[in-house]
């Protein structure tokens, strides 16, 4: 069921950031390049946010997270926003739906801002 939650989230993010880029071919300046803008989720993960994610979860213990999509603000550094699957680390544990947004200062470390179970 969880799985199917998780295709299905993508399926949307997909759609919509497609059906947003058809919207904004006639405008040179895209939403994911305006300060304080949101880009659409996306199941493709790209190196720089893989990087961010990595590093900053690389001191997490008890819960393995692996990000299914990504959403990124551009501010004075960047925000990212994961939607992951989390699995508590014990024999037959559940998996569930998290949502982590991460804040990367220009020439600092990535930081963890908020980790939220996502309800269903």
């Amino acid at each position: 069921m969880k799985k199917i939650l998780v295709v299905l989230f993508c399926m949307l993010a997909l759609t919509v950031g497609l059906s947003a880029q058809d919207k904004d071919k006639a405008t040179t300046t895209s939403e994911s390049t305006l300060m304080g803008g949101w880009t659409p989720y996306s199941c493709e993960i790209g190196p720089e946010a893989r990087k961010v994610f990595d590093t900053a979860i690389k001191n997490l213990e008890g819960v393995k997270y692996i990000p299914v999509a990504v959403a990124t603000q551009l501010v004075s550094g960047m925000n990212y926003s994961f939607f992951c699957n989390s699995n508590v680390v014990y024999p037959d544990a559940p998996n569930e739906a998290a949502m982590i947004l991460i804040y990367a200062p220009p020439n600092k470390p990535p930081q963890i801002i908020s980790i939220k179970r996502v309800e269903h």
